[in-house]
């Protein structure tokens, strides 16, 4: 396979508005991505047309070699995990944390298969990756907002997807639950058979080093795409925010603080 996604001159309008312009992106095998914009730049729209929920007005989209068009995208999205905080609205409030997390592999809102003694194992070993194996027959709706969040992923994990996509997993959270959150996902990463990882935030802080890619989303346009290190400098972030910043870096996370220009 060349590449993991590969998106070229995809626009998409909605009646008389351009929701996308022109986005060109590629994600090459082994590399872990963040997807950096402002509400509404376009990052849910860019990840709609990515799983194949919507379909470019114009332009070509591959995911995982499979040219859309050439392929059947609903098992195309089999392959394709996505967290969003939107989907623990759905889940039955009552079930057991492990089924929450079982059911992935079934892509069902509860669980109705019969349990096998190696989705139970599956699951208590991704529970134990994402540092959330304590919560083992607690009642989902008891789980706090980080809690919550850790059992999605695992759960997105048990259908063994190649892409894993994190929508604003830290949304919602407080610093120490964001930082617990961000930890179990650098532990994840270490693992020798972690997906493609895209970490779509419109936080720079939340970007940790193993995101070794960044692009930048603005209205719709990509501003610049490339080496996260690179990218999170200040003249790019000033430019990309339309706005004065400053850029501190701590254990090779980047702080953007704006900058007074008033006299």
């Amino acid at each position: 396979m060349k590449n993991v996604i590969d998106l070229q001159g995809v626009y998409w309008k909605r009646g008389d508005s351009v929701l996308l312009n022109d986005v060109s992106w590629t994600v090459k095998p082994k590399e872990h991505w963040a997807l950096l914009g402002l509400n509404g730049s376009g990052k849910t729209t860019l990840l709609n047309i990515i799983n194949g929920y919507i379909w470019p007005t114009r332009g070509s989209v591959s995911v995982l070699g499979h040219r859309f068009g050439e392929v059947d995208l609903r098992d195309l999205r089999k392959s394709i995990g996505w967290v969003s905080s939107s989907l623990q609205e759905k889940l039955y409030g009552n079930d057991k944390t492990q089924y929450v997390v079982i059911s992935g592999k079934y892509a069902s809102i509860g669980l109705y298969e019969r349990l096998s003694t190696e989705d139970l194992e599956r699951a208590e070993a991704l529970m134990d990756t994402l540092g959330c194996r304590h919560l083992w027959d607690r009642e989902f709706r008891m789980c706090s907002q980080g809690e919550k969040q850790k059992l999605l992923i695992a759960r997105a994990l048990m259908a063994d997807p190649q892409i894993l996509i994190l929508d604003e997993p830290c949304n919602g959270l407080d610093l120490f639950s964001r930082e617990r959150l961000l930890d179990s996902i650098d532990k994840l990463t270490m693992q020798e058979q972690t997906p493609t990882l895209i970490y779509v935030t419109h936080h720079t802080e939340e970007i940790l080093p193993v995101f070794s890619h960044t692009l930048l989303l603005r209205q719709g346009e990509v501003v610049r795409s490339g080496a996260t290190e690179q990218i999170m400098e200040a003249e790019t972030l000033s430019d990309f925010f339309n706005a004065p910043v400053a850029v501190e870096k701590h254990q090779d996370r980047v702080y953007v603080r704006v900058v007074n220009t008033r006299a």
